[in-house]
């Protein structure tokens, strides 16, 4: 396999409403942050791949218009996908194991303000068997957290302590928006919204973007390994309390040895699952960003995990792991394993 590093990599702060940039302003910038950490030009760019979703933005070809932010010219191999930008990444990845193309880039982007999310999110419900019943995910997640709880497997308190553990972290990232720490107990007074979930164990939905450049061979934090599996969309033949296809891709990546995780949680009930079906040991540094639970923003907080792991190579970490999610209950999963360039 060819060697892919990653280059440049570049956010928008998320905001919880972003008026200030469009679809094209919103790439426009991502992108150009991007290639100047990498060092390249838009010229160097062999293949473009987006990540965004019509239903989301409520704008038909939303990403189309996007394009305006990658400019007219000079004429661009490009291509899309209707999921978050870490499966635009895979697609680039493989796109650069052809040969004939040396760098990437790869862009999402998304405005949870402009429509209710959660409701958009239960259109990916089965429509025969699970849509007509009007399932939003937060309610799929607590049927969830219910069984782990009944079956031992996590407690309300561990939820609370997530919740708490993530904010702490957020607090020193300045790209997402501020939020009030609280203590476990605060949080545990708080009133049930779907037993045994409260609202801040939800993710905070946000507006951004963010952008990657990728590159074979170079400097830059190294793909050691990257996989994507998806479990069943009824949710009636799995066992919730299991992530077969997380506990794949881990496997098929290489998640061994471990320095830290950022991983796309997007109800705190989760997180122990995930790291359980990973096999994170205990010792691992889970969001130090402080993750989806501060700043969640639709299309774009897998690819920003994949950004903020290399962001911890750079920083003296020597293994990786950055994960993203899709889907009720953690249905679709990707894992992607970063370690220093050699």
């Amino acid at each position: 396999m060819r060697p892919v590093h990653i280059a440049g990599f570049a956010q928008l702060p998320h905001g919880l409403v972003d008026n200030r940039h469009d679809e094209g302003g919103m790439v426009r910038a991502v992108t150009a942050a991007a290639l100047q950490e990498a060092g390249l030009g838009r010229d160097d760019v062999g293949f473009t791949c987006s990540g965004s979703s019509d239903y989301i933005m409520g704008r038909p070809f939303s990403f189309v218009m996007a394009l305006d932010g990658i400019g007219a010219w000079p004429p661009i191999r490009e291509s899309h996908v209707e999921m978050d930008g870490a499966w635009a990444l895979y697609e680039a990845w493989v796109r650069l194991q052809h040969g004939d193309v040396d760098v990437a880039l790869v862009y999402c982007f998304g405005k949870s303000s402009l429509g209710d999310v959660e409701a958009i999110y239960a259109l990916q419900n089965d429509p025969y068997t699970i849509a007509p019943l009007g399932l939003d995910p937060m309610t799929a997640a607590a049927l969830q957290a219910r069984q782990l709880i009944a079956r031992g497997l996590l407690t309300e308190r561990e939820i609370a302590e997530t919740v708490v553990n993530a904010r702490r972290n957020g607090q020193s990232n300045a790209e997402v928006p501020a939020i009030e720490t609280r203590s476990v107990e605060q949080l545990l007074a708080q009133p049930l919204v779907r037993d045994p979930l409260r609202a801040h164990d939800a993710a905070r939905f946000t507006d951004g973007a963010a952008a990657i450049v990728l590159t074979v061979g170079g400097g830059g934090p190294r793909i050691a390994g990257i996989d994507h599996r998806i479990d069943s969309m009824n949710l009636g033949v799995r066992d919730l309390t299991l992530c077969n296809s997380a506990r794949i891709a881990a496997e098929r990546a290489g998640a061994h040895n471990i320095d830290a995780a950022e991983l796309y949680v997007p109800y705190a009930s989760q997180e122990k699952l995930l790291c359980a079906a990973m096999g994170l040991d205990p010792g691992v540094q889970i969001n130090p960003s402080g993750g989806t639970l501060v700043a969640e923003t639709p299309m774009v907080a897998g690819l920003v995990r994949i950004g903020e792991a290399a962001r911890l190579i750079r920083s003296g970490a020597k293994r990786t792991l950055a994960h993203a999610t899709a889907g009720p209950c953690l249905q679709q999963n990707l894992v992607c394993v970063l370690e220093e360039a050699p």
